[in-house]
């Protein structure tokens, strides 16, 4: 293998598209220039489109996609507010994490790792307790591939209780759609390091109409993620605090990639990967921690092999020895049983195919045999029927 030769396929950070990467390296500008208010001016409705809201404010802060979850936290929610946290994996986990150190009134909603939300659980919480201030899920849990059905969870928040909803999109926006207004969402957090195909170091987050009534009377504390002191200098197109500048030409160049190919071509590409991506790994006989198709996320496929057979790790590592090919590794309790296929932002069907490939021939080095290219063959089959439909 060249040892400079390296295919990163995980959940995050992804890819990076060689004129993302060309833009992050254009000259510095001050924070203060002219230039930069003219690119934040820019940058903020094209980001508009991609949490599905025209009535929503968005906000970009220099920060991580946790950073992101934090700051909806602290201004929609008061210390004391009792907030219904749906945990399905390792980062609802940390979200509830988050709710907790800031000292809110966690009620926790745990689904076995490996399954979806059921609305319906959720509207018993909304019965028993009236008192909720929020309600907060994941979108596409990262740590297990798991698609919650935020359509229907919203429904039921809006229809039984004045709770605020808030979405973990961390690893969807971008890669699935999410519309924010029609689904009457109150806030969505996410970062630039998956879908929008930049390097991390962005967090973004956008409030819908009642979160942006919220924020105005909001007195829970906080400073460097006071959405209160972004409202005002984004009127004036500028920032309260040295921004990520490299970043956000990053960002402008990843959003021209997004709209020359359309946004909702970019969601159907991704859910062709998925499509191509779970049918070549079950072709190999290799399970998968998500069975049922419509709760799986479009972004990141999460596989659980026979340990019999080979172990995840193993599977991982001769796939980066022998091809330069990286997955990742579980998380959390589930850790050593799976690894994770990020297949978002800068990916094509070509790269599905080898990397299928590449884990078919793994496989083989394994167990001593020659590959059958059933993976291979399969993931084709999918993509030749979507052509020919």
């Amino acid at each position: 293998m060249l040892k400079d030769q390296e295919f990163l396929r995980i959940p995050g950070p992804t890819p990076i598209p060689p004129s993302v990467m060309r833009a992050s390296i254009e000259p510095m500008i001050g924070h203060r220039d002219p230039r930069m208010d003219e690119l934040l001016a820019h940058l903020v409705p094209r980001l508009k489109p991609l949490f599905g809201t025209e009535k929503g404010e968005v906000f970009i802060l220099a920060g991580s996609g946790t950073l992101a979850l934090e700051t909806s936290l602290l201004n929609l929610t008061r210390p004391h507010d009792k907030v219904l946290m749906l945990v399905t994996g390792a980062f609802g986990e940390r979200f509830m994490k988050i709710a907790k150190a800031h000292g809110r009134d966690v009620l926790v909603h745990h689904t076995p790792w490996g399954e979806a939300v059921q609305p319906e659980d959720v509207q018993a919480y909304l019965k028993d307790h009236p008192d909720l201030r929020a309600v907060i899920a994941t979108h596409s849990e990262t740590s297990t591939g798991v698609a919650n059905p935020i359509a229907d969870i919203a429904e039921v928040v809006k229809k039984h209780s004045e709770a605020l909803m808030i979405v973990d999109a961390v690893s969807s926006l971008g890669g699935m759609p999410l519309n924010m207004d029609r689904l009457g969402i109150d806030a969505v957090a996410t970062g630039s390091q998956k879908a929008l195909m930049s390097p991390p170091g962005l967090a973004l987050l956008a409030l819908g109409e009642r979160a942006q009534e919220v924020l105005e009377t909001m007195d829970s504390p906080r400073f460097y993620n006071d959405l209160r002191l972004y409202r005002e200098s984004f009127k004036q197109h500028t920032v309260p605090f040295t921004p990520a500048v490299s970043l956000l030409f990053a960002l402008n160049q990843a959003l021209s990639l997004i709209e020359a190919e359309g946004l909702e071509a970019v969601f159907e590409r991704h859910r062709l990967l998925r499509d191509m991506t779970r049918k070549g790994v079950q072709a190999m006989g290799l399970p998968l921690l998500v069975q049922d198709d419509r709760k799986s996320s479009w972004t990141v496929t999460a596989v659980r092999p026979d340990p019999k057979v080979a172990s995840a790790k193993q599977i991982r590592t001769m796939l980066h020895e022998h091809f330069g090919i990286v997955f990742a590794a579980g998380q959390g309790k589930i850790k050593d049983d799976i690894f994770r296929i990020g297949h978002m932002g800068y990916v094509s069907p070509s790269d599905v195919l080898q990397y299928i490939a590449a884990l078919e021939s793994t496989l083989a080095l394994i167990q001593k045999k020659q590959p059958d290219g059933s993976g291979v063959r399969a993931a084709q089959e999918v993509y030749h029927a979507w052509h020919t439909k």
